[in-house]
């Protein structure tokens, strides 16, 4: 769960430590899984990246490519750009700050990318906001491009699904606690994804299935 709303401010810069303590390097490996099948990518939208860990790993790895990074914190995004200054990549990433569960921001509704990503973003989203955000931005996502999610999940079933759910209960008690997060379900993103043209292409589960990583393609 990164960010949604500006209560995530005060997280920016303990953020990454938090995830540390809780998760290990669990959400990282979720966030990097997919990176070398991404070495082809130029134009790329990142949705919620927090902290901005995925988008520096991606300018460092991916020479071509460029990124507009949007969140709906400002200290986030100040972590995104100084990661990537640090990392000799700012030249290459472009950011906004926008509440995206408003949708996205206009400057972006008439621009193309071959790839997208929300790491552990959508699950500050309702269902309705996922479909607002994915109805606007899957269009703007090229033939054949991708979009890749990390997220938290309750599996449907087997000895992980109540443990699963209570922490994902836990989480959200926390977040909201935290930052004033109103969203306390995880959104049903895979219908709204499939409903919006784009096939799972590949999945990953880890923490017996508590994180998933999901490459989707659109046709």
């Amino acid at each position: 769960m990164s960010n949604s709303v500006s209560g995530f401010d005060r997280l920016a810069k303990p953020y990454r430590w938090m995830e540390y303590l809780t998760f290990g390097p669990a959400l990282e490996r979720c966030r990097f899984r997919f990176l070398p099948q991404l070495t082809n990518v130029q134009r790329a939208l990142v949705l919620g990246d927090g902290d901005g860990r995925f988008t520096a790993q991606l300018l460092r790895t991916v020479a071509a490519a460029r990124v507009k990074a949007v969140d709906g914190s400002a200290a986030m995004l100040a972590e995104l750009h100084a990661r990537c200054a640090t990392a000799g990549v700012a030249d290459r990433v472009e950011t906004f700050e926008a509440d995206l569960s408003q949708g996205l921001p206009a400057p972006l509704k008439e621009d193309s990318f071959d790839l997208v990503t929300t790491h552990f973003f959508l699950d500050c989203l309702t269902t309705a906001q996922t479909e607002l955000l994915v109805a606007q931005t899957a269009p703007l996502l090229r033939g054949g491009g991708c979009w890749v999610v990390s997220e938290f999940a309750v599996p449907a079933s087997g000895a992980i699904r109540w443990p699963a759910a209570l922490v994902v209960r836990s989480l959200y008690l926390g977040f909201r606690l935290l930052t004033g997060l109103r969203t306390q379900q995880l959104p049903d993103y895979r219908t709204v994804l499939q409903h919006n043209g784009l096939i799972l292409r590949e999945e990953t589960a880890s923490l017996g299935g508590l994180l998933v990583s999901e490459l989707w393609v659109r046709a």
